[in-house]
């Protein structure tokens, strides 16, 4: 790493972007180059770099954990996580989160120009897995000069690429932090994700992915995916204490197909409110690379031999009330850590919020990551 502070290294701030020559080797056998990353860093790193978190994001997460989101306005995605005072803080760490490749908020993806061709790829973008996301990480590191990380964390799919980390990299990274995750995707999991390509893909103006040059893109497909996997992000006691039955600005229904009940109304806002920041075709190549992983398929059907060559030690959290991602998933786990003498530990949270609890209030996680990254157990 050059020897200027990093308050003088351009590589290092918030919205950067940086384009690697590349080749990436994906899982597919094809090779993608230049990767252009967007990234964003918190803090600096100390002398030795011993104070090097990865934070990595959910299907439709990005850069920005801790600072406003540049299209919405919104504070960063974790900053009930991520800030002063919390349990990731610059003031102690020196943090980086990036977009996955796939996605659309500045790294490669279908909506990237092809350098061969001048246009967007659309679906002429190859195809990826968790660990091609893993793997353009590790690239972006080595650019940074960041040679080891003290902690990778993420949940759901971030938890995916936390878990994938060790697996990959097992020199690289002294601990694991996975939150409201899974070893691999489940066929109720792939279901889902089919029913929202296959709104997205029916779409008139979806147009096998060639939407980019009018601006006409599939906002209705794209929409109704988004309401569809949102339902899997909430529990049945948190709708229930959310909207019940309650109507939607009238006082009696209307016999009609408008949006009788609160619950309709806020599902339709958060399908349309997606559209405006996510690209239709990211949707369907990260739901695909989710849909791809196992962890133990990659290592020939065994789990625990996945985490045979690192030494890190790991933390896992599950929710009650997930069912996208239950406990039970969290358990298989733990126990192919315990199998190969890893150093783990695992907690169940209570929360009525389902699988987002890892994004909301929840003073009790934010206890077990800070715990667990002091070096203590959770």
């Amino acid at each position: 790493m050059a020897s200027v502070p990093i308050s003088e290294d351009s590589r290092f701030g918030l919205r950067r972007q940086v384009r690697l020559a590349g080749p990436l080797h994906l899982s597919s056998g094809a090779r993608l180059g230049p990767i252009d990353i967007a990234y964003e860093t918190y803090g600096a790193m100390n002398a030795d770099k011993s104070n090097v978190i990865l934070i990595c994001h959910a299907l439709t997460g990005d850069q920005y954990v801790a600072s406003d989101h540049p299209v919405t306005g919104k504070p960063g995605w974790w900053w009930r996580m991520v800030g002063p005072g919390k349990p990731v803080d610059a003031a102690r760490h020196f943090i980086i989160c990036s977009n996955v490749i796939g996605s659309c908020m500045g790294s490669s993806g279908p909506a990237s120009v092809d350098p061969g061709t001048g246009e967007p790829y659309a679906m002429r973008f190859p195809v990826l897995t968790i660990a091609d996301m893993v793997r353009a990480q590790a690239a972006l590191l080595d650019h940074l000069g960041v040679d080891r990380l003290t902690a990778v964390i993420g949940g759901s799919m971030g938890g995916m690429q936390a878990l994938t980390w060790p697996t990959l990299f097992p020199d690289r990274v002294e601990s694991c932090v996975v939150i409201a995750s899974t070893a691999r995707h489940s066929a109720q999991n792939i279901a889902f994700h089919e029913v929202g390509r296959q709104a997205i893909m029916a779409d008139p103006h979806w147009r096998g992915g060639d939407y980019y040059a009018d601006g006409q893109i599939p906002s209705a497909g794209l929409a109704v995916a988004r309401m569809a996997a949102h339902i899997t992000y909430l529990s049945e006691a948190g709708l229930t204490e959310k909207f019940g039955r309650r109507l939607q600005g009238r006082d009696a229904k209307t016999f009609g197909f408008d949006a009788d009940f609160q619950v309709e109304s806020y599902l339709r806002h958060q399908g349309l409110s997606f559209v405006d920041r996510f690209d239709a075709n990211s949707y369907l190549y990260i739901t695909r690379a989710m849909d791809y992983y196992d962890i133990a398929e990659d290592h020939g059907g065994s789990l625990a031999r996945a985490f045979a060559a690192t030494g890190a030690r790991f933390c896992l959290v599950s929710f009650d009330t997930d069912w996208l991602y239950p406990t039970a998933e969290s358990r298989v786990i733990v126990h192919a850590l315990n199998a190969g003498g890893a150093q783990a530990s695992f907690v169940e949270l209570s929360s009525p919020f389902g699988h987002d609890a890892f994004l909301l209030e929840c003073p009790e996680l934010n206890r077990v990551v800070d715990g667990f990254l002091r070096g203590g157990r959770a």
